[in-house]
């Protein structure tokens, strides 16, 4: 009989998070006078001991054990086989995903959800703020505040606040205060009222509005918390990669294939980074990180440095970028809607590490319904993207005729997202597609910028 599940005991897992930064050149953040950012003007938006671990060039970090206690609530995640769907494609590929739906948000945020809270409250802090897309991020982060008893204040991405409404009812059942964004309660959000009003909303927009929040907190005592993008971000995610790892050496297994979805990055470096790490040291894998063909970062845009936010509030970050002032069409796989990629992720495709794969929503849809028919659960939006180029790929080792390993990141469950469902079975959900037009505008607003030189590490 073959093995469906891989299992570790929470006595197995990992220890320490993996740092890319040890292995990669990278270009530095700048401040909006084009100089390397110093460390001390991070400080009214994060916690110090965050910001020593956003610039560490160390490979390897000790997790907190306060943090693998929290984390222990669901982790070691499942290793599946996806046996089922293997049969229904007729593929010789043998394909595996790592179960990230099973946290008490139902997706892989809480993997940094619970370490930042830690580290904010080991620094004094009592109120957290922060901004969500889908909701995913904004639950996570509720949940993780909840455990170590702080304040969590969620600007919600206004498309989604509207289409997933019981996203804001988990993140109140945790304690967190949940607006939808642009809001009144910021300059950021007004302002982008006052130039649309009827605005759907960006992801910048609500970094925008949630960093403004923060740092205008008299009492010094609130900071920003980031789901996504960020080095610290992609660091807590490797416990994803690094479980798989440990899972399938148990059953005499490794990839051939890497996949996730890639919004901000860090589900897709959660799993990927650490298979990174082999391939830097000569080990021959594909790796994919896979977006909407409505928001084609990777795919379309350039390298350029540009702003994490709408206001630009952040610093300028190496990034492929489609302008901070992009706002994304409405489709229902809100997390990954952002307009910039992880400055790693990024500097990973310029090195030729890894390859990036963009896919319509109606072609997600198609394979997220396959694997709900086969394996059962239903997926996410987001993690329905990783799906599309897993079923490619699996119909490509068909045609060839190769037994291929394929893994990939399941993100998150899609039992909030019914109603995206609904309009995808009534015939109601549609493509979107982003003119060159659309995208040299969208580029416009960089043009001034610095420009980052494409380093390589080796």
């Amino acid at each position: 009989m073959n093995v469906r599940k891989v299992f570790l005991t929470e006595n197995e897992i990992p220890r320490k998070w993996y740092n890319i930064l040890a292995d990669i050149k990278m270009n530095p953040p700048l401040d909006s006078n084009g100089k390397p950012i110093k460390l001390e003007d991070l400080a009214p938006v994060f916690p110090m001991n965050l910001i020593e671990q956003e610039v560490s060039t160390r490979r390897w970090i000790d997790i907190p054990e306060d943090v693998l206690k929290v984390l222990c609530i669901w982790r070691p995640s499942p290793l599946v086989r996806a046996l089922s769907l293997e049969k229904a494609l007729g593929t010789p590929a043998r394909i595996y995903f790592k179960n990230e739906s099973v946290s008490p948000p139902g997706s892989h945020k809480p993997n940094t959800a619970v370490p930042q809270a830690y580290y904010n409250k080991v620094f004094g802090i009592k109120r957290m703020t922060t901004e969500t897309g889908a909701g995913q991020w904004g639950s996570a982060l509720s949940f993780a505040c909840c455990q170590f008893g702080i304040e969590c204040k969620v600007f919600m991405v206004r498309v989604s606040f509207d289409q997933k409404p019981y996203r804001k009812s988990m993140m109140e059942a945790w304690g967190g205060k949940c607006i939808a964004s642009p809001s009144t309660e910021t300059k950021a959000g007004r302002d982008a009222l006052a130039k649309n009003p009827d605005t759907p909303g960006s992801l910048g927009i609500a970094i925008s509005e949630a960093i403004e929040a923060a740092v205008s907190d008299k009492t010094g005592k609130s900071r920003y918390s980031l789901g996504s993008v960020l080095n610290h971000v992609m660091l807590h995610q490797t416990i994803i990669g690094l479980e798989a790892k440990k899972q399938l050496k148990k059953i005499g297994e490794y990839p051939d294939i890497i996949i996730g979805c890639a919004g901000g990055g860090s589900n897709f470096a959660g799993l990927a980074f650490p298979f990174v790490y082999d391939k830097i040291n000569g080990r021959e894998i594909d790796i994919y990180p896979v977006e909407p063909a409505a928001c084609p970062t990777l795919t379309r845009s350039p390298f350029v440095y540009d702003y994490g936010d709408t206001a630009g509030y952040t610093p300028l970050l190496p990034m492929y970028s489609l302008g901070h002032e992009f706002v994304p069409p409405p489709l229902h796989a809100g997390g990954l809607r952002y307009h910039g990629m992880a400055p790693t992720v990024s500097q990973l495709v310029i090195e030729g590490m890894i390859e990036p794969k963009a896919v319509t929503q109606l072609a997600s849809y198609e394979a997220g319904v396959l694997l709900a028919r086969t394996e059962g659960i239903i997926p996410a939006p987001e993690t329905n993207h990783a799906l599309a180029c897993v079923v490619d790929q699996a119909r490509k080792a068909k045609e060839e005729g190769k037994e291929k390993v394929i893994l990939f990141s399941w993100s998150g469950h899609g039992l909030l997202d019914l109603g995206a469902y609904d309009r995808y079975f009534s015939g109601n959900l549609k493509d979107y597609a982003l003119s060159e037009e659309e995208i040299l505008k969208s580029e416009k607003v960089f043009e001034s910028y610095p420009k980052p030189k494409r380093l390589k590490s080796r």
